[in-house]
């Protein structure tokens, strides 16, 4: 749909179609929110982290909160660098800066010179080399392919303050709470609790780019304290909600 990146400038709910590359691209949110879906899982993308989807994933994404989305492919030589699987990476200072050169100017009123094939070489490089040093984030929440879970999941993405214990869920899906809790470790790689906290911290985000303040996203999402909540995001993002949401990072 954008063979060659650059910059997208997106309403809040702006939504792609589902496509799929010859290449790899890493995405970045210079403003807003954004969510990238392919069959693995959900990737949400806040403001200081870049989303990764290799080469052949069918995916799409969508806008939450009015969006500056940054697009950048990789040439296979560079994309085998990255992972072979949909990812997230906090995004470093100069990795951030390198996004924003190798997209276009920061705002509509800038300018940018045009870089020569070298100059874009040596930034995708060093953007790249970034990303190796990174950690892969925690915002990549898993898809369920079992019935019994994807039944949990959707009941989860429906009401995600829903407090519904483990054993609670599994009467209503027909499975014991051990069954369910061994599919969430060997299925998603996490505990049921973890992946629960991942599908809220998810929405929190969403709420936060909608405007929503810090008690009414925290309740919003299953969290009675907002302490609690304040906690379990920081934990995750980096950055409390309330700095998140006046664009602190």
């Amino acid at each position: 749909m954008w063979p060659s990146g650059g910059r997208h400038l997106w309403p809040s709910g702006g939504t792609s179609a589902a496509q799929s590359h010859t290449r790899g691209h890493l995405v970045y949110a210079a403003g807003g929110v954004l969510s990238v879906h392919t069959e693995r899982g959900t990737s949400i993308v806040p403001a200081n982290r870049v989303a990764w989807t290799p080469a052949g994933f069918t995916h799409h994404h969508r806008a939450h909160g009015d969006t500056d989305m940054r697009i950048v492919f990789l040439e296979p030589s560079l994309a085998r660098l990255v992972t072979g699987h949909p990812a997230v990476f906090l995004a470093s200072g100069l990795a951030r800066e390198a996004l924003l050169a190798l997209t276009g100017p920061r705002t509509d009123d800038d300018t940018a010179p045009d870089r020569s094939p070298a100059a874009r070489s040596r930034l995708l490089r060093v953007l790249v080399d970034e990303l190796r040093e990174a950690h892969e984030q925690p915002l990549h929440l898993p898809e369920p392919r079992d019935d019994r879970l994807r039944a949990v999941a959707r009941r989860l993405y429906e009401d995600p303050s829903d407090n519904a214990t483990l054993a609670d869920l599994g009467k209503a899906v027909g499975a014991g709470a051990r069954t369910l809790s061994r599919l969430f470790r060997s299925e998603l790689g996490m505990t049921f609790y973890e992946w629960r906290t991942q599908l809220r911290i998810h929405h929190a985000l969403v709420l936060l780019a909608d405007g929503h303040d810090t008690t009414r996203t925290a309740h919003a999402c299953g969290w009675a304290n907002p302490s609690g909540f304040i906690a379990a995001f920081t934990g995750i993002v980096g950055t409390t909600p309330g700095r998140y949401r006046t664009g602190g990072r």
